[in-house]
C-alpha cells in the first residue's frame, strides 16, 4: 500500500467506528461520561466540594482510559462476531493501520467528554494556561496510546467476547481504583502507596494533577508529586513496553 492509501484506511476506519456511530446513536457518547461523571459526582458530595478539581482531574483521565481499553471489546466483536477480523487479514490494509484507525476512533469518542471535564475546570475559577493545556494533552495522548496497545493485544487471544467482561473488572481495578485518580496520593495508606505505582494512571494522574495546580491540598503541600519530566518519561516507557508487547505477542493471524 502507498502512504496515501494507508492514511485513507486510517481515516476511514476511524470514520466508520467512531464518527458513524456517535451520529446514529448519540446515547453511546453518554455511556462513555457516565462513569467518570457519577465518580466526579460521587466525590464532589463526599467531600462537600474540596475535591472537585480532583475529580475533575479523575474524570478527565478515567475518560480517555476507558476509550483506549475499550479497543479490546471493539476487536473481539469484530474478530468473533463480524468476522471482520479474518476479511482485513485477507486485505491489503495492514495490521498496524488497521489497529491505528480503531484507536483513533476511540479517541474520537473521548473528546466530547473530555470537553466537558475541561468546562467545569474553567468554570471552578481555576486558571487554564497554555503550558497545563498541553501538560494535559500529552498525558492524555500517552494515555490513549499505551492504553489501546494493551487493549488491542489482549484482544488477539480472545476467542469471545465474553472473555473480556472477565479481563475488564482485572483491568479497571489495577488501572483506575488502586491509582490515586479521584484523590491524592496521600491519601493512600503507605503500605498501598508503591503498588498504585506500578499503574500507568498513577504518572498520568500525577501529571494532570501538576498542570491544574494541585500541588497542596488544604494548604499541605503534597509530598508524593513527581516532577513533571519523571512522569512524562514513566508514561513514555510504559507506551513504549506495551507497543513492543503488542508488537511480539499480539496474534494477528490464528495459529
Amino acid at each position: 500500500m502507498t502512504g496515501r492509501n494507508r492514511l485513507r484506511s486510517l481515516l476511514t476506519i476511524a470514520y466508520w467506528n467512531g464518527v458513524l456511530p456517535m451520529k446514529r446513536m448519540p446515547l453511546f457518547l453518554l455511556n462513555t461520561i457516565a462513569s467518570p461523571l457519577s465518580f466526579l459526582f460521587f466525590i464532589v458530595v463526599v467531600s462537600h466540594g474540596a475535591l472537585l478539581l480532583y475529580g475533575v482531574a479523575g474524570g478527565i483521565v478515567l475518560t480517555m482510559l476507558s476509550i483506549g481499553t475499550s479497543v479490546q471489546t471493539d476487536l473481539s466483536h469484530y474478530k468473533s462476531d463480524l468476522k471482520l477480523h479474518d476479511l482485513v487479514v485477507a486485505s491489503p490494509v495492514e495490521a498496524p493501520i488497521y489497529v491505528a484507525g480503531l484507536a483513533l476512533s476511540e479517541f474520537l469518542f473521548a473528546i466530547p467528554g473530555i470537553s466537558l471535564f475541561i468546562v467545569i475546570w474553567a468554570l471552578s475559577g481555576n486558571p487554564i494556561s497554555l503550558s497545563s493545556a498541553l501538560l494535559v494533552v500529552l498525558a492524555l495522548i500517552l494515555v490513549w496510546a499505551f492504553a489501546s496497545a494493551l487493549g488491542f493485544t489482549l484482544a488477539t487471544y480472545f476467542e469471545d467476547i465474553r472473555e473480556t467482561f472477565v479481563f475488564s473488572p482485572l483491568l479497571s481495578l489495577a488501572l483506575t481504583v488502586l491509582p490515586p485518580i479521584y484523590y491524592p496520593a496521600s491519601f493512600l495508606p503507605s503500605w498501598l502507596r508503591p503498588f498504585a505505582y506500578l499503574s500507568p494512571a498513577t504518572y498520568a494522574v500525577d501529571l494532570v494533577h501538576q498542570a491544574m495546580g494541585l500541588t497542596n491540598f488544604n494548604g499541605i503541600p503534597e509530598p508524593y508529586l513527581l516532577p513533571a519530566w519523571a512522569d512524562i518519561l514513566a508514561l513514555v516507557a510504559f507506551a513504549a513496553a506495551f507497543f513492543v508487547i503488542a508488537a511480539k505477542k499480539a496474534r494477528w493471524r490464528e495459529p
